[in-house]
């Protein structure tokens, strides 16, 4: 069975910076594509980055762009995400997930069947 455990949310006030990771266990083969979507209160989860394994490939949403990063240690099984220049907005409930049923490491969840059960990150103005 595998297991993501998410750590490092906190409050941080606007312009700061956390980052968070993610343990995986339990997995008999790495998955290809991992990635950090984030909820906000009273909003739909939405992706914010992806990390391909294979091709050493990242992606990110619009939103986040050139001020977070998604990174992984193989010897650790830790997935960051570098968070920076934290706004307001960047308030919401962190998940890691992992996947290989997509040939790329795409932004919707369906593609993503090992889930973690998120941290909190909350940024005040």
């Amino acid at each position: 069975l595998v297991q993501l455990v998410e750590s490092g949310g906190g409050s941080v006030q606007s312009g700061g910076s956390l980052r968070l990771s993610c343990v995986v266990s339990g997995y008999m083969k790495r998955d290809r594509c991992m990635a950090w979507f984030r909820q906000a209160p009273g909003q739909e989860r939405e992706w914010v980055a992806s990390y391909n394994d294979e091709s050493d490939w990242a992606t990110y949403a619009d939103a986040v762009k050139g001020r977070f990063t998604i990174s992984q240690d193989k010897v650790k099984d830790t997935i960051y995400l570098q968070l920076s220049s934290l706004e307001p907005e960047d308030t919401a409930m962190y998940y890691c997930a992992t996947g290989s049923a997509a040939p790329i490491c795409t932004a919707l969840e369906v593609d993503y069947n090992n889930w973690g059960q998120g941290t909190q990150v909350t940024v005040s103005s």
